[in-house]
């Protein structure tokens, strides 16, 4: 039997290394996903319509104390309810007060409490911890002139593993200028796997917001499905302003990620991101601590 991948995480609140370990089969990350006939099938809509659909029976409430022991989640942190299925269980909300946004203009907090990578400067020809290919704004966003504003920006990849909180938050105050949906597949989202199958977050499902940032100009936001999650439900009004620490989006069961892209000379993630970026090492942020810094006129 196969022994979990192990991903190595950075804490920042305990300040220490992890090892973070996937359940899912090896051939996800070890070799191209599309060549395992599981992950093929589990990438399919249908799949995650099925496991949806289990997942929001009575039944399903019995994976809720063996999940939050064997993840360590700290409930006290959450709204105290009775959760009938699974998928509520999933779909926890904080308590008030438990997370804040940075009260500083300048400084973004994370949308998402998730692993994060950051770059500065996409290169191209970058091959680790994610091909450059990858993270192509053209293809994530789905065309050119949409990408444009963001090419040689610094852009954040936020992964959120499934005993996460998975409610995505607006970083600054400000207005909606465009949005899409894109892309059907549900690949897995971990590093591993984007180094093997780089068009993962462009064959994806996704939902592309352009915001117009109070304090970090424009921002391309994209909520990307992966396993088991398909189901991105925009909670806060498109055609309404917003503002900062406010509930955007909820992804429904399953690991995701969030990509943002900013325009070059905005802002600049924050450097422990980009620190251990470079060393191929995620860093596990809270909702609404800093992740990057609006640049000095």
């Amino acid at each position: 039997m196969s022994k979990p991948l192990p991903l190595p995480v950075w804490d920042r609140q305990a300040g220490k290394l992890i090892e973070e370990f996937m359940d899912d089969h090896p051939a996800t990350y070890e070799s191209r996903p599309y060549r395992s006939i599981n992950q093929w099938l589990e990438s399919e809509p249908l799949y995650d319509w099925l496991l949806a659909a289990y997942q929001n029976t009575q039944r399903s409430a019995r994976q809720i104390e063996p999940f939050i022991r064997k993840h360590h989640i700290d409930m006290s942190e959450f709204e105290p309810v009775t959760y009938r299925s699974f998928a509520e269980f999933f779909d926890r909300k904080l308590r008030p007060g438990v997370r804040k946004f940075p009260s500083a203009s300048n400084e973004m907090g994370a949308f998402a409490e998730a692993r994060y990578f950051g770059w500065h400067r996409l290169e191209a020809d970058q091959h680790f911890p994610v091909k450059g290919h990858s993270l192509s704004a053209e293809h994530i966003l789905g065309n050119g002139e949409r990408a444009r504003p963001f090419i040689g920006g610094p852009v954040l990849l936020a992964r959120l593993s499934p005993m996460d909180y998975h409610h995505v938050h607006y970083p600054d105050d400000g207005t909606t200028l465009d949005h899409n949906r894109l892309g059907r597949r549900l690949w897995t989202v971990d590093w591993h796997a984007l180094q093997n199958k780089q068009d993962i977050l462009f064959k994806n499902k996704r939902q592309i917001n352009i915001l117009e940032s109070r304090n970090f100009a424009r921002l391309a936001f994209v909520e990307v499905g992966a396993l088991s999650v398909g189901r991105i439900v925009q909670v806060h009004p498109l055609d309404t302003r917003f503002r900062r620490g406010e509930e955007k989006a909820v992804f429904r069961f399953g690991a995701s990620a969030v990509v943002v892209f900013g325009e070059p000379g905005a802002w600049r993630p924050s450097d422990d991101l980009l620190e251990h970026t470079k060393a191929n090492i995620e860093t596990l942020v809270r909702l609404g601590e800093p992740v990057g810094t609006a640049d000095s006129a």
